[in-house]
């Protein structure tokens, strides 16, 4: 197994902290029948002229503590066969953004302590699922939603942070941000499967966390009824209720 990124530094009455759902996400992306989709779809044979493929960008919606990003970033040549990745995150919580950037940044160090190498981390962008993502850019797409199922979704922050410590009640705001999804706890989850199509590069895939209440069968045969390319299947499953709900991972991409 390889291992999990240190997260001891970050503050956790405001940033999600790892639990089942983000192991879950550890171990699908890093299992042998992952790996070799991976390698097989960012490692094309070189082309007439000698030039390999791009370097594949890999984001993260929703970075949290960052422990799933850095771990992509920190394992790239494993998990993709090439340590020419580029890693980027997005958040709505200004505070996950910096506790990413941290948790990146030690488990770099982690890896230059052991002789290994490590993707290129381009930064967090604080910001709404993929608004501040260009179209067609998006090679690998990972997201962990807010996918309880709650009455109503909490408002996003507005504005500047406020200077200083945040209040009880900021605090409050950022964790229910993290886990509530509203109706069938899928409203933020369907916002993001709709911009799919516009953000996935041509070669891109996306692996998205769900529970049995979000229904991750119709989510897949929406997915699928795109068209004939897009293909949507289940990649990873804890096998066991997560708290309350059987969790799963499902890979969605297109064929050329």
């Amino acid at each position: 197994m390889l291992p999990t990124p240190s997260t001891s530094h970050v503050a956790f009455d405001r940033i999600y902290e790892p639990a089942e759902d983000s192991f879950l996400l550890l171990d699908t992306l890093s299992s042998p029948p992952e790996k070799a989709f991976l390698h097989e779809r960012f490692n094309p044979p070189n082309t007439t002229d000698g030039n390999s493929s791009p370097s594949p960008l890999v984001v993260e919606i929703g970075t949290g503590s960052g422990v799933v990003l850095s771990f992509v970033h920190a394992h790239a040549e494993i998990i993709f066969g090439r340590e020419d990745i580029l890693t980027a995150g997005v958040d709505v919580n200004r505070y996950a953004c910096e506790a990413t950037s941290q948790t990146i940044i030690i488990a770099e160090q982690e890896q230059k302590r052991e002789g290994k190498s490590h993707g290129l981390y381009l930064g967090n962008i604080v910001g709404d699922l993929t608004s501040p993502l260009r179209e067609g850019m998006v090679d690998v797409l990972i997201f962990n939603p807010p996918y309880v199922p709650t009455p109503d979704l909490p408002a996003l922050p507005q504005g500047e942070v406020k200077e200083g410590l945040p209040s009880f009640e900021d605090d409050s705001k950022f964790l229910e941000l993290s886990y509530a999804g509203g109706a069938d706890g899928m409203e933020t989850t369907s916002r993001l499967l709709d911009a799919l199509p516009a953000i996935l590069s041509e070669r891109g895939c996306a692996y998205l966390l769900l529970c049995a209440q979000n229904r991750p069968e119709l989510v897949k045969d929406k997915m699928r009824g795109l068209g004939g390319q897009w293909k949507a299947e289940t990649v990873g499953s804890s096998g066991k209720k997560g708290g309350w709900e059987k969790l799963q991972i499902i890979r969605i991409w297109r064929e050329p």
